[in-house]
């Protein structure tokens, strides 16, 4: 499932962080990929503690935004890198790694999230492409937008023409490992959204409460 996050971040906030980010040391992002992907892998990724204290912003953005939390069911998030990409500069196709991290930081790579931070129209080029089951598919959403989508698939960012393109990312180890098990829990919490804003009975609701809660049961791995 690939999932379009809308308002993670006002616009406004957006802005500040990338404001803050322009202020930061950068590097070489070659270094946190993996063997395979660090051959198609050319940006810059921000360093030190400016880098650092942000992470807690956007990390703290996620968890407050619940269809995340209802697509994902986050056991743990990664640290969030922050990437930038200049004319001339991509990251061929590629999956990312299984496992990613060390000791406490360790996780299973279920999903990965792409957070804009650029306005659209300020580069050109720098599309994510994702490959799936309907094709491959384009996303380049406006500041403050985010997309949720498989950590196995194969995907891109497109070479960037003109402009800067800034983003955040990271990968979330899920509570429920299976993806299809995800999908079906976050369809309930969909609905039974929908079903509480029509007015549906209390007790509808609880029904619907405990059936989620059940299958949280049989599948979550915490």
């Amino acid at each position: 499932m690939m999932l379009i996050l809308d308002a993670v971040l006002s616009p406004e906030d957006a802005m500040l962080l990338r404001e803050r980010l322009g202020r930061a040391a950068w590097g070489d992002g070659r270094v946190t990929a993996g063997a395979a992907a660090r051959r198609v892998k050319r940006n810059e990724q921000a360093r030190g503690e400016e880098a650092a204290a942000l992470q807690g912003f956007v990390r703290r953005a996620l968890e407050r935004h619940a269809v995340f939390v209802s697509a994902a069911r986050p056991r743990r998030i990664s640290p969030i890198l922050f990437s930038r990409y200049a004319p001339g500069m991509a990251y061929g196709p590629h999956t990312d790694d299984a496992v990613m991290g060390t000791g406490e930081q360790r996780l299973r790579a279920d999903l990965a999230f792409t957070l804009f931070l650029a306005p659209s129209e300020s580069y050109e080029g720098g599309a994510l492409r994702v490959e799936t089951t309907f094709g491959v598919q384009e996303i380049k959403l406006e500041p403050g937008q985010a997309v949720l989508y498989p950590a196995g698939s194969i995907h891109e960012v497109a070479p960037i023409l003109t402009g800067v393109r800034w983003a955040a990312v990271g990968w979330v180890e899920s509570l429920v490992p299976g993806a299809a098990e995800r999908e079906l829990l976050f369809q309930l919490d969909q609905t039974r959204a929908q079903l509480a804003e029509a007015g549906a009975e209390e007790s509808a609701l609880l029904r619907l409460d405990q059936a989620v809660s059940n299958l949280m049961r049989l599948w979550a791995r915490p």
